[in-house]
Order: structure tokens, then C-alpha cells, then sequence
């Protein structure tokens, strides 16, 4: 437990915090599970647009420091070859 009134202010403010980011956090992993979903029920252009979307949210999540950059970097690479129409029978 905190001791001095500046470690019990620094404790309320991180508290406060926690819950943006979480929110922030909650809010890309459903955007990104939605593109993935949309995707395999065949909706590709419902997918397209829900990655727009979720690109959205993952950017600003990387910009506010709920997640490394370089992460984001990586989950959009992620979600665009998810939504990225394969190619039949090639390579």
C-alpha cells in the first residue's frame, strides 16, 4: 500500500488509467476478431470495411501506448493477408 499522498494520487491516476486502456485494448481485440469473422462467413466487403475499422483502433492504441508499434505493425499485416483472397491452387 502506498505511503505517501503523492504514491496514493499516482496509484487513483493509474487506476483510472487501467480502465481507458483496457477499454481501448477490449475494443481492437473485438474489432479484429469481427474482420477475422466476417471473413470466413464469406463477407468480404463487410470484412474490408470492418478492417478499416479496426486498423483505426489498433493505431490508436498504439498511439496512446496500450500496445508497441511494432505490434500494431503486426496485427495489421495480420488482418490484411486474413482478408486478402487467396489464390486457388497456387503458390
Amino acid at each position: 500500500m502506498a505511503n505517501t499522498t503523492a504514491a496514493k494520487k499516482a496509484m487513483r491516476v493509474s487506476a483510472r488509467k487501467r480502465v481507458f486502456n483496457m477499454r481501448r485494448l477490449r475494443t481492437m481485440r473485438s474489432l479484429m476478431k469481427e474482420v477475422v469473422a466476417r471473413h470466413r462467413r464469406g463477407d468480404s466487403a463487410g470484412a474490408r470495411e470492418q478492417y478499416q475499422e479496426a486498423q483505426k483502433a489498433i493505431d490508436k492504441a498504439a498511439k496512446r501506448g496500450v500496445i508497441k508499434h511494432q505490434t500494431a505493425s503486426r496485427r495489421k499485416a495480420m488482418l490484411a493477408r486474413s482478408i486478402k483472397p487467396s489464390a486457388v491452387g497456387g503458390n
